[in-house]
């Protein structure tokens, strides 16, 4: 791990506060370490391709082995009672076109020209108390970043207000696309529940070969979707606890390890309240100064 760079060290206003070590090489390290061109990259390698390419498989694999057995949907399909099955098409392909959205789109890379603005923008311009001593806001190797942002070692590049990466997706959850990753886990969570209870539908038990033979397909299924379905619930309320107190998963999991949590004598410095977290992630068109809500919170009177 490089050196750490603290605040006092750099030119301009406060809003290049960081909040990692730096991932720059040992050795003296500049202000702006060389790093590599903006995009994408894990949206854009092979290991995203595949990982999207089976997601996809998977998902249309699922339904359809859902239509090709006695389930409801096959008998309300051959009664000539598309409704439904129309409806259960279109949230399968909903779910996709979102997880094709999710994992393409910008989390929030901290781009080149924010580096140059240095914090010079309408919210992050003004006045910040000065920084206590022991608390060390520290500079990634490669960016200038706000605070909440961390360096993404498969992304390569910092993402404002970092969740995790996630390999589902194959890219970074984080300030511009968390949103939209939940409203993904929802619709996902619909179709699954759904899914289970069409594939319980068909499936009639007898302890029998034959049976087994000619349900085997459809009893995969059923366990896969019932394991997707834990797995995606999980996920969904850790997020939405995660979300009303207005903390990460990076920050849940590394809170000893993050200079400007471990130092403040709030427990959390961005709660804000349940109701005030809930509006600013759901509702919220802009990025946030969370220097201005941590200052604020850690000079509030007790």
């Amino acid at each position: 791990m490089g050196p750490i760079l603290s605040c006092q060290h750099l030119p301009g206003p406060a809003a290049a506060l960081t909040n990692q070590p730096s991932s720059a090489p040992d050795g003296p390290v500049p202000a702006r370490w060389p790093r590599p061109p903006f995009r994408a990259a894990a949206a854009m390698g092979p290991a995203g391709r595949w990982v999207r390419a089976a997601h996809t498989a998977l998902s249309g694999a699922l339904a359809l082995g859902l239509f090709l057995h006695r389930t409801d949907l096959q008998k309300q399909e051959e009664r000539g009672e598309l409704l439904r099955p129309l409806l259960f098409v279109s949230l399968v392909v909903c779910s996709v076109l979102l997880y094709f959205k999710v994992s393409l789109m910008d989390p929030g890379f901290v781009k080149a020209e924010e580096e140059e603005q240095g914090g010079k923008s309408e919210d992050q311009s003004m006045m910040i108390p000065q920084v206590p001593s022991n608390v060390k806001m520290q500079l990634c190797g490669y960016c200038m970043q706000p605070m909440r942002a961390k360096h993404c070692q498969l992304c390569q590049h910092c993402v404002r207000r970092y969740d995790h990466h996630c390999p589902w997706i194959e890219n970074c959850v984080g300030e511009k696309n968390h949103r939209l990753f939940v409203v993904y886990l929802s619709v996902q969570l619909v179709v699954l529940l759904w899914g289970v209870h069409i594939a319980w539908s068909g499936l009639y038990f007898e302890q029998s070969w034959h049976w087994l033979r000619h349900n085997i397909l459809l009893l995969v299924s059923f366990l896969l979707i019932v394991i997707f379905t834990i797995v995606v619930l999980l996920l969904l309320v850790s997020h939405l606890y995660l979300i009303s107190c207005n903390t990460t998963t990076w920050e849940f999991m590394s809170h000893h390890r993050i200079s400007y949590l471990r130092h403040s004598e709030l427990e959390n410095p961005f709660d804000q309240g349940i109701i005030l977290n809930l509006w600013r992630f759901f509702c919220s068109c802009h990025l946030t100064a969370w220097e201005k809500i941590y200052f604020h919170r850690i000079n509030e009177p007790v």
